[in-house]
């Protein structure tokens, strides 16, 4: 299953990337195990996205939860919480 990950704003800085085109290995197939796969990564990925990063997260561009399943072809995003003012 491929998916296509987007970084925003500080977490795009950190990762050093916008885009990502990945193949999911098998058993992969949530937002929350995407994200710990990028972790896995170990470095700017880990301090970007590890557990305890305030992180909003989309999947084909609407707000989701950890749980959200992925299908082939999904779009999945990351980015930090945004406040106004």
């Amino acid at each position: 299953m491929n998916v296509t990950l987007k970084f925003f704003a500080s977490v795009r800085e950190a990762v050093g990337t916008s885009t990502e085109v990945l193949e999911l290995p098998a058993g992969v197939a949530t937002v929350a195990a995407i994200r710990a796969l990028l972790v896995a990564r170990g470095g700017a990925w880990a301090q970007a996205l590890g557990e305890g990063r305030a992180l909003r997260m989309a999947c084909n561009q609407v707000m989701c939860q950890p749980e959200t399943a992925v299908q082939d072809g999904a779009e999945v995003a990351f980015f930090p919480p945004v406040t106004g003012g």
